[in-house]
This record gives structure tokens, C-alpha cells and sequence, in this order.
């Protein structure tokens, strides 16, 4: 099976690689184009990934919410230098994750009739059976404030003197604040959206992922535990400057992305001209979906592919690893997502703190495992369907390591009052 042979071709017509997209990766890399740039925010995604496991501590059942508010809290205060509401929802969070849900629901091929009628573009949004307007005129303007309401808080920190520093702030610094309406305001401010947008929903599928494989594979769990109590010890969590040392989680974090790609048809690339490939001819203007599930099922290039195995990833027996997913499941060449390395690091660091201090598994009901399955969320980006964990300390001595981020990193105040005002 090729990968030419895994590729949807179409002939609808997405927008061109013009100089405003262009403008978008040119602002990103220097803030995010290398592990040395990242591991500036490490401290932050240390301290957040705590906080996640404090929050899981105090309400299990809320996990979904709480990897949500996880990667929230990392990516906005980069990106913003924006302070998530510590014990209730926070009104940038939700707004944000109610915005990906809608963009996710919208982009999926097929999903409206207008997809396979055309025509109907020009239907009045008030004419009967038009719904997908007035859905796309709501679903518009909410995703236009998760871009607008950071940004104006951002702007009116600087003006006033008092801000956090920030990919946006630095920018507002290096190049003044744009000009209300102009280009370099529109790229400014949706590049910084886009660092939530693209990074935030793809590392909560991930992290939701790695918590639903280790409730239907525990044998996997005992070994990743057993390696960190061997490597770290009891007395302190793994951080990243642990990872090298601990191959077998690598392995679980690989695993993970390979199991179930966050997006399973990949992000759609446009021919510029006529092309061959493998005996395919590929027309100009056609848009080529990547099957990233298929490649990443592709029993050629891993041997039971539907099984959840770690080990594929690590030399045992003379025989080589099996492909890295990485090379794939972040996109193709130039093209590559630009925010990778940060998100593949708070993952990492989400299940090797996770695996440390907890025990995950089917949840009990009458003394009898509940049944859970490995099912999943259609969308651009995929999520775990919603289900029920049971997720517990391993012992009091994990419990009490939890809690010390407390007391050496005591809670912040939100800025989610702020923003209601500018939304006001």
C-alpha cells in the first residue's frame, strides 16, 4: 500500500499559499522553531501540567475539562501571557473549545448539503432549508472573539504599561501596535489565535487518548510505572530534562500519537500545477487529504496495527523500531505544524506526571469493571468519545506530591473578569 494510494483527491477549491499565510509561519518560528526555543517555556508547562493533576485529584470526573484547562492555561499565557481562572471555567477556555468544536463540525467534508450542492451558496440565509448560514454567520463571530478579546486585552496591557510578556506582546514591541483594520493588524492577531486554535484542541485529543489506552491496556501502565519508580525514585515527578532516561515512556507518548492521530485526514494541501505520483496523476488545483489513520494502521509499516504496543517503537531482539509517527502526524514539509515541538513536550510531560501519581482505569460498578471501549469522535480534529475513567493516587505518598503545588506554586487570579469587561 503506497501513500499516493492514500490520498483523497477532490477538485473543490481551497485558498491559495498567498503572502498572508506566509506572513503567519514567518511571525511563529522564531518563537517555536526548535527545541531550544521551546525549553524557554518549560517552567510553564511544568507548573500547569501540576496543576492538571491537582485538579484531576480533586474531581476525577471532570478529566475532559481539566485537559482542556491544561492546555488552555499553557498555550494562552504564551501566547497572551493570559492567566486561566484557577477553579472554575474560564470564559477564554470555553469560548475557545465551543469555537473548535464548531470549526471541526464545519470543516468535515460532507457535513452540509451546500458541500454537494454548490448552488446553494446563493440561498438567502432566511430562506427555509439555509440553516448552514445562519450557523456559519454565529459560528463566525465566535470565532472571530477568541481572536478579537486576547487581542484587545493585550493591546490596551501595553498601552497602559502593564503587561505580561507574550508572543503577542513581543510583537507590539518589536513592531508597534498595528493600525486599526490594516493587514499587519489581521496577521498579527490571528496568528497568535492560531496558536490555540491549531495547538491546544490537538494536545487535549492526545492527552484524552493517552488516558483512555491506559484504562483498556494496564499491562502498559505497570511497565511505564515500574520504569519511572526505577529512573525517578518516589520523591519527585519526571520533567523533561528526565526524558531521556526513560525510553519506555517515549514509547508510550509515540504510541499514543500513532494509535489514534488527533487529525485523521491530516490538513489539506493544494497541487499548484499538473502532477504525477506513482502512476496518479494529481491536477492542478486539486486538494490532496492525507490519510494520516491509514498510514498510521498501515500493517506494511506496523505489525498489529490496531493493537495499543509500545514496544513497536523500541529495539528489542535485533529488530529496528517501527517508523516514528512523528513524521507524519504533524504534517509534510514546509508545511509542517510550526507549533510540534511545544505541544509534543506538554504531552510528554501530561502522561509521564500522569503515569507517575496515578492509577487509570475502568471505573467499578457493584464490583464489576465497567465496560469501556476505544471509540472516537468524527471530526477534522478527532477526540476520544466521552466516556468514564476511574482515575485514583497510587499511593498517599503520590497524593501528598500532587498537593505540594500548592505550596510551591500557589494559585494565580485569573484575568477571565478583565476579558468580560472588553467583551462588555
Amino acid at each position: 500500500m503506497t501513500f499516493a494510494s492514500e490520498m483523497q483527491v477532490s477538485n473543490i477549491k481551497p485558498k491559495p499559499y498567498t503572502d498572508r499565510f506566509k506572513a503567519y509561519r514567518k511571525l511563529l518560528k522564531p518563537y517555536f522553531g526548535s527545541e531550544r526555543i521551546v525549553r524557554q517555556y518549560t517552567p510553564l508547562q511544568e507548573v500547569e501540567v501540576r496543576r492538571f493533576l491537582w485538579r484531576v485529584l480533586k474531581d476525577q470526573k471532570g478529566l475532559t475539562q481539566h485537559i482542556q484547562t491544561e492546555a488552555g492555561a499553557v498555550i494562552l499565557r504564551i501566547a497572551y501571557g493570559y492567566r486561566v481562572e484557577p477553579h472554575r471555567q474560564d470564559l477564554l477556555v470555553n469560548l475557545a473549545n465551543v469555537s473548535l468544536e464548531q470549526f471541526s463540525v464545519a470543516s468535515t467534508p460532507g457535513t452540509w448539503l451546500v458541500d454537494i450542492i454548490p448552488a446553494l451558496k446563493y440561498v438567502p440565509a432566511w430562506f427555509p432549508g439555509a440553516g448552514f448560514k445562519r450557523n456559519a454567520l454565529q459560528w463566525r463571530k465566535n470565532l472571530e472573539d477568541v481572536a478579537k478579546l486576547p487581542y484587545a486585552l493585550v493591546q490596551q496591557r501595553i498601552e497602559d504599561g502593564k503587561y505580561e510578556p507574550s508572543f503577542l506582546s513581543d510583537l507590539f514591541k518589536s513592531n508597534g501596535i498595528p493600525s486599526s483594520g490594516s493587514e499587519e493588524e489581521l496577521v498579527a492577531r490571528w496568528t497568535t489565535a492560531s496558536l490555540y486554535v491549531a495547538g491546544a484542541d490537538t494536545t487535549v485529543s492526545s492527552v484524552g487518548t493517552f488516558f483512555l489506552a491506559m484504562a483498556l491496556n494496564p499491562e502498559v501502565q505497570i511497565k511505564a510505572q515500574k520504569e519511572i519508580d526505577r529512573v525517578i525514585g518516589l520523591g519527585r515527578l519526571p520533567t523533561v530534562e528526565d526524558r531521556k532516561r526513560l525510553p519506555y515512556i517515549n514509547a508510550v507518548v509515540q504510541e499514543v500519537l500513532r494509535w489514534h492521530p488527533v487529525v485523521p485526514m491530516g490538513v489539506p494541501h493544494m497541487s499548484t500545477v499538473d502532477d504525477m505520483y506513482d502512476g496518479y496523476f494529481i491536477p492542478k488545483g486539486s486538494l490532496l487529504m492525507p490519510n494520516i489513520w491509514g498510514m498510521m494502521h498501515d500493517p506494511s509499516l506496523y505489525h498489529d496495527p490496531m493493537a495499543f504496543k509500545p514496544e513497536r517503537f523500541l529495539e528489542a531482539d535485533g529488530q529496528s523500531p517501527e517508523l516514528d509517527p512523528q513524521s507524519l502526524v504533524f504534517g509534510f514539509g514546509r508545511r509542517i505544524c510550526p507549533g510540534r515541538i511545544l505541544a509534543d513536550s506538554t504531552v510528554w510531560l501530561s502522561v509521564a506526571k500522569s503515569l507517575a501519581v496515578f492509577q487509570i482505569s475502568k471505573p467499578v460498578e457493584n464490583g464489576v469493571d465497567v465496560d469501556v471501549k476505544a471509540e472516537f469522535q468524527p471530526g477534522v480534529i478527532s477526540h476520544p468519545a466521552p466516556c468514564q475513567l476511574q482515575v485514583t493516587p497510587r499511593s498517599d505518598a503520590h497524593e501528598k506530591l500532587i498537593l505540594l503545588v500548592e505550596e510551591e506554586h500557589p494559585w494565580e487570579q485569573g484575568d477571565g473578569s478583565e476579558l468580560h469587561k472588553i467583551r462588555s
